[in-house]
């Protein structure tokens, strides 16, 4: 894990929605910079789109859990 140096309002910004999120900061600060990675490598997609790109994403637990429930029915 690597420390990223942001200004204060950008902090302030990410204590704040991460409030309103229940999220922590960190993970807050991690939703953020994954959308706008895969906002700059699909352009084309919507906010929409793009979480639930997120979602599929085989790194999470619900998409493990979809494949383990999919290996299982066959």
């Amino acid at each position: 894990m690597g420390i990223v140096k942001i200004s204060d309002e950008l902090h302030e910004e990410i204590r704040d929605t991460s409030a309103v999120m229940a999220r922590s900061i960190n993970a807050q600060a991690e939703f953020w910079i994954k959308i706008g990675m895969l906002a700059e490598f699909y352009p084309e997609l919507t906010y929409t789109q793009l979480t639930r790109k997120l979602l599929e994403s085989p790194d999470l637990p619900l998409a493990r859990l979809r494949a383990d429930v999919q290996a299982e029915a066959v």
